[in-house]
């Protein structure tokens, strides 16, 4: 054992002597000091040892065992900290990083887009409000003027947290953004601080949709509430064409087609012209829906409908995002494919 172990420290340290670059370097490391190097392929002969002999071939063993090591470390430290060649700059750790602008992060397309719209409905007079995403069915349906027996309601079309049949005001998570303006208009009449009342309220809704190209379970609407004295559908129609312009370009053009919707008498829908690629003719492109603000609506919020009259409009944040920047499926916008995020 003890001549086994000379031969290895002799050996080892003249072949160290010869190596000249780290590769070599770490083949010598390999040879000598690895798990599987000449070292450890004699520590199972220490079992044959003598037991008066184990103390005086284990500390020989450690001193060979040191030496090789400490060979290997100055020899690491004249080739250059252990590089995978001799060749080559150094690289000094100490200097600052080079900072690879491409590769910053940025905001998803649906937080621009978002902020995008607020800041051109700011410019319009409109102010921001939040709700809760999750919602009570009075909020949710009931001071809407959506009835009882209104299809809207059935639980297979919404997420309710509480079972509807058990519950006399069950919690559900929001199927739209129109819950922010009824407590809204609760919030201003308890507080005295309205009406007037101009806001827009962006935020995340909840609708159990099968998914599809322009469908999802979860999506992003943005609403706008104008309450005075004397509002009409001309103002109404007057801001969406104003929004259109300021959003998609002055080419932009807005029409309404009739509708219903139980919050809102008359209503419409809102349709844009719109010219989806600079190479492309405007087409159509339907929006969202909108109208006069139902009396019934604001008698619910108690608000006076003899004194005040005003218009309200939504639409999917993601349907703008997709008409403004010609992207043809919904899902492309929450499955985090880093090239679609780089594109956009």
């Amino acid at each position: 054992m003890l001549n086994a172990l000379n031969e290895i420290e002799t050996a080892g340290l003249a072949a160290l002597e010869s190596v000249n670059t780290a590769d070599e370097l770490e083949a010598w490391r390999v040879a000598y000091i690895g798990t599987k190097g000449k070292i450890r392929s004699v520590m199972p002969m220490m079992k044959e040892v003598a037991k008066e002999d184990k103390g005086v071939v284990g500390k020989r063993l450690n001193e060979v065992k040191s030496a090789l090591e400490s060979g290997f470390k100055a020899k690491q430290a004249t080739l250059g900290a252990g590089s995978s060649s001799s060749t080559g700059p150094m690289i000094d750790m100490t200097e600052p990083g080079i900072i690879d602008t491409h590769a910053l992060g940025r905001e998803h397309i649906i937080t621009r887009v978002r902020g995008e719209l607020v800041e051109i409905f700011a410019r319009l007079g409109f102010e921001v409000a939040q709700g809760p995403e999750l919602e009570d069915e009075t909020h949710n349906f009931a001071k809407l003027n959506i009835p009882d027996a209104h299809p809207a309601r059935d639980p297979i079309d919404n997420f309710y947290v509480d079972d509807p049949r058990k519950v006399d005001t069950p919690r559900m998570l929001r199927s739209q953004t129109s819950t922010v303006q009824i407590r809204t208009m609760e919030d201003a009449v308890a507080k005295g601080w309205g009406p007037p009342i101009k806001i827009v309220s962006p935020g995340r809704v909840y609708r159990p949709d099968t998914v599809d190209a322009t469908h999802s379970f979860m999506f992003h609407q943005i609403e706008g509430l104008y309450i005075d004295r004397n509002v009409s559908m001309s103002d109404l129609m007057s801001t969406l064409l104003q929004f259109a312009r300021a959003y998609f370009g002055e080419q932009a053009e807005v029409r309404l087609r009739p509708s219903f919707f139980p919050f809102t008498e008359p209503s419409a829908e809102f349709d844009m012209m719109i010219a989806l690629k600079p190479d492309e003719p405007a087409q159509w492109v339907e929006l969202g829906g909108c109208g006069m603000v139902d009396p019934n609506v604001l008698k619910a919020c108690n608000i006076d409908p003899e004194e005040w009259s005003g218009f309200a409009f939504g639409f999917g944040i993601e349907r703008i995002a997709m008409g403004k920047y010609a992207i043809p499926d919904i899902r492309m916008l929450f499955e985090n494919d880093v090239r679609f995020l780089q594109r956009v």
